[in-house]
């Protein structure tokens, strides 16, 4: 056996090194091979095992191939939106069609392009797979699992139109701006003052379910405000230095002595009485000899902070509530308020005039129909409804194109001029617009004004900023994959969409894959199942946009095994060659 043992150990190092030489090949004709992995044979000695250390039985060698799925090619930039790379762990998830009964294939190929019926497949043919996208931006439930992947369709019969859902605008509202009060217009009311005309309007385009553009309008009035409240209406003009008991002042038939009575809910009832001169009113009674008394003393009510008093741009006197839950009774038993020739304080309107002034408008809810501003829950909340600044107060009436109101409430700024309100569950301060009708048969919408950034300083109206993002109809301009695996749509109206998100998957030993035709593997036992990762979790890597992995095959090294394998077969031919020798002198023995 020692003789012709030999020769098949000669023969066995040329199998050998020919398979090497076979996969050296195999490396060298893919250098430029999109994603392809290089292979490598691996040695292993057979040996005969002899039960005598004096014989030994020459053994042979057997090769396998390594597979180097795991390491990484080369990223080289190319100039299509549609080609990716992996960075790190994982393969796109294919299929030779969308035939039903394909089996899922994984490559590193990323040479997509939308094919002939949109789908977009690589430079082997192959079908991607993704997960959908749905209009909320969510995958699949059972995204873990590869029946949640779909054929990446990425064709559009026409274009895309995005409808606004959010519009933001930055708007100054003047701080000096002579507010409406109903109660003093030429018939005294309750708010709203939507018939009288806008300080300022503001429209805003947005964009319906079909694409059409639909302008609405914003309009805008400085008011009293909503709480309790009640305002002079004298003949003459107020001054702070008016005396009110003088037959020659702005009220002359305020006689001295006369009294009257303020109750503010929950504080007690204090009496104000008119003297021409100071220090003979009634003890416990409120003196009053002046304009400036008049305010000062109305100020001072319960301690303080509980009526705010001041003169109107007219001249005539405007008395607040600072609390917007509370109701102001006043009683005129001396007729100094309502009588001809006096301050003639305006009558509260509602339900019947008389002078129990109650809050025009209730600002924590339950809103109803019958509430002057029903629709005031879809405004934001108020950081500060205990105390609101009583000059900060606007009517803000958003209205359809067609001149009927969409909503309307009121809104109220610090006095710092910052608005007055809350941020909702997420972090927004927005007019929640609800099932607006266009009446062009578009479906009924949803909007949101972000009005964040109103503000009230004293100057000019100026509008800072506005901004939407609905679109009109735009035409499919281009698909491109993003970092994440995000299959994004563009369209020319610059509107775009998120269709597919695509999967990386991993494997625990992805040099166990089998190797298939088209740069693309199949699972394995050795490899273990499949796990569906997206981009840059759960150990897989990133997707390279615009970009292709090269081969891993590296020239040099593949011909310096292939010296190596050169000579090991010369060196195994030279082995058969002796041992055709020794046998042939064996031959020729007698």
């Amino acid at each position: 056996m020692g003789l012709f043992g030999s020769l098949f150990t000669g023969v066995s190092a040329l199998f050998a090194q020919s398979q090497n030489t076979a996969i050296i090949s195999n490396n060298i004709a893919n250098i430029s091979t999109t994603g392809f992995k290089r292979s490598e044979a691996s040695f292993n000695s057979l040996v005969t095992s002899e039960s005598r250390l004096s014989r030994f039985s020459p053994g042979t060698v057997s090769v396998n191939r390594l597979q180097r799925v795991d390491q990484q090619g080369g990223i080289q930039q190319t100039a299509s939106s549609t080609d990716a790379a992996i960075s790190g762990n994982g393969f796109f998830p294919i299929k030779r069609s969308t035939d039903f009964g394909q089996e899922f294939l994984y490559t590193r190929n990323g040479s997509f392009s939308e094919d002939a019926q949109g789908l977009l497949t690589n430079a082997s043919g192959f079908v991607l797979y993704a997960w959908p996208i749905d209009s909320d931006g969510n995958l699949p439930a059972n995204q873990g699992d590869l029946v949640s992947l779909v054929p990446a369709d990425v064709a559009f019969l026409g274009g895309l139109t995005r409808p606004t859902t959010v519009a933001e605008l930055a708007i100054n509202l003047n701080a000096n701006q002579n507010p409406i009060d109903p109660h003093a217009l030429a018939t005294a009311q309750q708010l709203p003052v939507n018939a009288q005309p806008a300080h300022f309007s503001r429209g805003l385009t947005v964009f319906d379910e079909l694409g059409s553009a639909q302008t609405v309008t914003m309009n805008f009035r400085k008011v009293v405000g909503p709480m309790a409240h009640f305002a002079t209406n004298a003949t003459s003009v107020l001054e702070l230095d008016d005396n009110l008991v003088s037959a020659f002042g702005p009220t002359p038939n305020i006689n001295n002595g006369d009294t009257f009575t303020i109750t503010v809910t929950g504080s007690p009832l204090e009496t104000f009485e008119f003297r021409t001169t100071a220090g003979t009113a009634a003890p416990g009674n409120n003196e009053v000899v002046t304009v400036q008394d008049l305010i000062d003393e109305i100020q001072a009510y319960g301690g303080g902070g509980v009526l705010q008093a001041r003169l109107k741009e007219n001249g005539q006197l405007l008395v607040q509530a600072v609390d917007p839950s509370v109701t102001v009774t006043v009683t005129d038993p001396g007729g100094g308020l309502t009588g001809a020739g006096t301050l003639n304080v305006i009558r509260d309107p509602d339900p019947v005039p008389n002078l129990v002034y109650e809050p025009d408008a209730s600002l924590s809810g339950p809103f109803l129909p019958t509430d002057p501003y029903p629709l005031q829950g879809q405004y934001p909340q108020y950081a500060n409804i205990a105390n609101p600044n009583t000059q900060g107060w606007w009517e803000m009436t958003v209205v359809h194109p067609d001149g009927s109101t969409i909503t309307e409430g009121l809104i109220n700024f610090n006095g710092d001029g910052t608005i007055n309100a809350a941020a909702d569950a997420d972090g927004n301060v927005d007019i929640e617009l609800l099932n607006i009708d266009w009446g062009n048969g578009a479906s009924l919408q949803d909007f949101n004004i972000d009005i964040s950034r109103f503000s009230q300083f004293a100057g000019n109206y100026d509008v800072i900023f506005s901004d939407q993002n609905g679109a009109e109809l735009g035409l499919r301009t281009g698909i491109e994959i993003t970092r994440n695996g995000t299959v994004v749509a563009r369209f020319s109206n610059g509107a775009s969409a998120d269709l597919y998100k695509i999967p990386l998957i991993t494997f625990a030993n992805s040099n166990g894959l089998t190797e298939v035709s088209g740069t693309a593997y199949t699972e394995a036992e050795e490899s273990g199942e499949e796990n569906l990762r997206e981009a840059g979790t759960g150990g897989a890597g990133f997707v390279e946009p615009s970009t292709l992995e090269a081969s891993n095959v590296d020239l040099a090294d593949e011909f310096a095994k292939l010296i190596v394998a050169q000579r090991a077969f010369g060196a195994g031919t030279r082995l058969i060659n002796t041992v055709d020798q020794m046998t042939e002198d064996l031959l020729r023995l007698r």
